[in-house]
């Protein structure tokens, strides 16, 4: 049988795939997965993470882009016995999750080696779909994975960082040098874990109008917040968003990324009342 590692990975698929053992028990173990879960994978590669996840809980749905991939692994799970995984040939991105998640059972956790460039879009349409999942165990680039952890005052701190933190309580598990893959990225890797059952103890009133503030306020990150939200929001004059930010004890020269999440809940709500 030719080796895995004779599979030659595309470059426009971001493909890098995990090899080390080591770091795999490590990942599976620090999830915390049980054997009554039901887990779906992002990227389900050669299979690294699929097969010992597989002795570990109920059920998987692994998600894999690459159709040569889906059939190596579709074949050796079959000669292997493994029937509770079933493989969905798809690009996560446009993947109609609930087409293949029932809401009404109990919630889905997510595990994946996510290409580094699908990570933005790929945790929107995550949040977008948090009624379905319960937790996330993800490996970020480690320069994100640092902005998703980052505090206020911190240069990797965003609109990203606010939001995602808002919507889950983020913790580090692992840290994964760039020799643990095939072929080696140009950079590390770190695993984190998003709780989505421990979001933000206080909710926006207006979640849609809190993102559009939050987005705004980091559009133009070298800009005071005041000027920023100037800019964003269009249907705001100087002296509405001066107000609300009085309202608010915001001094108007600080910038966005000083600001920490109850301060863009504060404004939202200011502003949404004006």
């Amino acid at each position: 049988m030719r080796s895995q590692w004779a599979f030659r990975p595309k470059k426009r698929l971001g493909q890098h795939f995990l090899r080390d053992r080591g770091v795999i028990e490590d990942i599976i173990d620090l999830s915390g997965f049980q054997s009554s879960d039901m887990v779906m994978e992002i990227g389900a590669g050669l299979g690294a993470l699929t097969i010992p996840l597989a002795e570990r809980v109920g059920e998987i749905i692994a998600v894999e882009k690459d159709s040569r991939l889906i059939k190596m692994l579709e074949d050796r799970f079959s000669k292997e016995g493994i029937a509770k995984v079933k493989f969905v040939n798809e690009d996560i991105l446009s993947l109609d999750l609930k087409g293949i998640i029932n809401p009404s059972k109990n919630k889905y956790k997510i595990i994946g080696n996510l290409p580094y460039n699908i990570s933005s879009p790929f945790l929107d349409k995550l949040i977008r779909h948090r009624d379905l999942f319960s937790k996330a165990v993800l490996m970020f680039q480690l320069e994100f994975a640092r902005r998703l952890l980052s505090s206020p005052g911190g240069k990797e701190y965003g609109a990203l960082t606010v939001l995602i933190q808002y919507e889950a309580y983020v913790s580090p598990l692992l840290e994964v040098s760039r020799e643990s893959f095939h072929p080696r990225p140009k950079v590390g890797s770190m695993v984190l874990a998003m709780d989505m059952e421990r979001p933000h103890p206080r909710r926006a009133e207006d979640e849609r109008f809190f993102k559009a503030v939050v987005n705004g306020a980091f559009a133009y990150r070298r800009k005071t917040i005041l000027n920023s939200l100037k800019r964003a929001l269009d249907s705001y004059d100087d002296e509405m968003i001066s107000g609300a930010l009085d309202r608010c004890a915001i001094d108007p020269m600080r910038r966005a990324e000083t600001l920490g999440i109850d301060e863009f809940l504060h404004l939202a709500s200011a502003l949404k009342h004006l």
